[in-house]
């Protein structure tokens, strides 16, 4: 994704939007395929001789903040790693000691310094002399290139573009038309798989409003929740039906609105929906260590949108009972207690009361702590296990037998 320096938007009035270009202009796809090559050759390469070949380039070009931002994406791409035939600290450690007993070295006491610490590590002068500094970051090699062609790169540069502005995103509001459950649910998922905060009203008939929380309205993690919420975008874009309004911070002016539809044609997503598996890890870990228990409650994902009156619940999983009995349970992602504290009064409002919702600690996002909380809640530390949801169940039948 694209630094803020690198981010480019024009705003009227109250409307901005990030400042596209266009992905099939012949000029921009030459400058595309040209850096794609440069990097390309540069595999096996150290990180300085890369970055000194692209600053040559950008030196002869006019659109330079576009040709860093395309840099910056193939950078990205770039996988970087200490390439050596020995420990470096360790050589180093061996030139010091030798060079200390042959003081003050000369250029040819050097070559007898460098020949006998490659004599004691079992190596040759040449790899001696590549591995001294070789975890040094721009001494590290260029190992992998995941190479793509040049009409992607630029759509990848205006999706990233698009992200950038959701960096500084206080609501973003989307609402989705009447679709298919399963269109809706997969639309759900991805929200929930970037772990955003949220909140859904509506219906499969009228359609659904869902508000997220932007970073900027986070106390605390807002750099890691505005990650997520810029890869959500491409996301979004593999769906129909649905349109978006963002509320994005500027600099003294105001708040300003970024919208968007489902059918528009500038940005094209580089995701593709195989790409994402129905199941969280640690939901998949859950139902595992479930199965293996002795437990006469069975678990399942479950495939239900729940009408909840003026809101719905997309819950993971679904506890079932011999008697019939459903439990539902919903793993948060970043939360607050505010937040936490709305999404209760929704199933208090719909008299909704068999449900789980698992909230983390390490991904709450204020340093407030939450109020005394009811049996519903299941509150851990990094990770749920399968003795959480038994102690949860027992105490939310206890409750109810109390």
């Amino acid at each position: 994704m694209l630094t803020a320096d690198l981010a480019i938007s024009w705003q009227r009035g109250n409307k901005i939007t990030p400042r596209y270009i266009d992905a099939d202009d012949p000029v921009h796809l030459e400058t595309a395929a040209a850096v794609i090559q440069i990097v390309s050759q540069y595999v096996g390469r150290t990180r300085a001789a890369l970055d000194s070949a692209l600053d040559e380039y950008v030196g002869v070009g006019t659109d330079y903040r576009i040709l860093r931002g395309l840099i910056k994406l193939l950078q990205d791409r770039c996988e970087f790693a200490t390439v050596s035939a020995k420990e470096p600290a360790e050589i180093r450690a061996a030139v010091f000691f030798k060079t200390t007993e042959q003081h003050p070295v000369n250029d040819d006491s050097r070559a007898q310094v460098i020949a006998s610490v490659a004599e004691a590590l079992e190596c040759s002068a040449e790899e001696v002399m590549a591995g001294l500094y070789a975890d040094l970051p721009a001494q590290q090699q260029l190992t992998t290139f995941d190479e793509l062609s040049a009409s992607d790169l630029l759509n990848l540069y205006n999706v990233a573009q698009a992200q950038a502005l959701l960096y500084r995103c206080t609501e973003l509001r989307l609402f989705l038309e009447a679709k298919e459950p399963e269109v809706c649910r997969r639309l759900f998922l991805e929200i929930r798989r970037r772990r955003l905060i949220h909140s859904i009203s509506g219906n499969p008939a009228t359609g659904y409003e869902i508000r997220l929380d932007g970073p900027v309205s986070l106390f605390h993690r807002s750099q890691k929740y505005g990650i997520q919420m810029a890869v959500f975008l491409p996301a979004l874009l593999l769906y129909p039906g649905w349109r978006m309004r963002a509320e994005i911070t500027t600099k003294g002016r105001g708040p300003a609105f970024f919208e968007l539809r489902s059918d528009q044609q500038k940005l094209r997503s580089h995701y593709f929906i195989e790409d994402f598996p129905d199941d969280h890890p640690q939901l998949a870990r859950l139902v595992a260590g479930w199965q293996a228990s002795d437990s006469e409650w069975t678990l399942d994902s479950n495939q239900e949108v729940l009408d909840l009156g003026a809101t719905a619940f997309i819950p993971d999983l679904v506890f079932t009972h011999p008697g019939g009995r459903k439990v539902y349970l919903e793993l948060l992602g970043y939360w607050t207690p505010g937040y936490l504290k709305d999404r209760l009064q929704e199933f208090e409002r719909g008299s909704f009361t068999d449900y789980f919702v698992v909230v983390s600690e390490e991904m709450r996002c204020s340093r407030e702590a939450p109020a005394p909380l009811p049996p519903n809640v299941i509150v851990v530390k990094k990770t749920v296990t399968v003795k959480d949801v038994q102690r949860a169940l027992e105490r939310l039948v206890a409750a109810e037998n109390g």
